[in-house]
């Protein structure tokens, strides 16, 4: 699996979030990640589509899988400049949400990426 990549475009829609969820689980499953790091992924990934939402038609989330850690990109995801209104607040809150369960954040010009590191013992 070191070196896959996997792409994924949904329909920017809060019904479709969940396909990124399942596909986040089975991807951390598949890598080796305990139990706590895929449920991690899972909630990190579902925060990051619910802040591009609205921003294109489509959500695009890469799946980087390296060999001591996965990488998550999702496009159109960025730090909320404006907190004074409530929605801003909301995705302050899922951006702390993100940095707190992920090793590593990083925002880019297209958007955050995420990285989850994968034990020694588990791949």
């Amino acid at each position: 699996m070191k070196g896959d990549i996997i792409e994924l475009t949904i329909p920017s829609k809060p019904d479709y979030i969940s396909i990124a969820r399942l596909t986040s689980s089975v991807v951390g499953n598949n890598i080796g990640l305990n139990i706590d790091d895929i449920e991690d992924i899972k909630v990190s990934i579902a925060e990051a589509c619910i802040n591009a939402l609205n921003k294109d038609d489509k959500i695009f989330i890469n799946f980087d899988i390296e060999k001591d850690r996965l990488i998550m990109k999702v496009k159109n995801v960025f730090p909320c400049k404006d907190t004074e209104l409530d929605m801003g607040k909301e995705i302050e809150l899922g951006l702390l949400i993100i940095e707190s369960l992920m090793d590593e954040v990083k925002f880019h010009e297209e958007g955050i990426e995420m990285i989850k590191y994968v034990e020694d013992g588990n791949q």
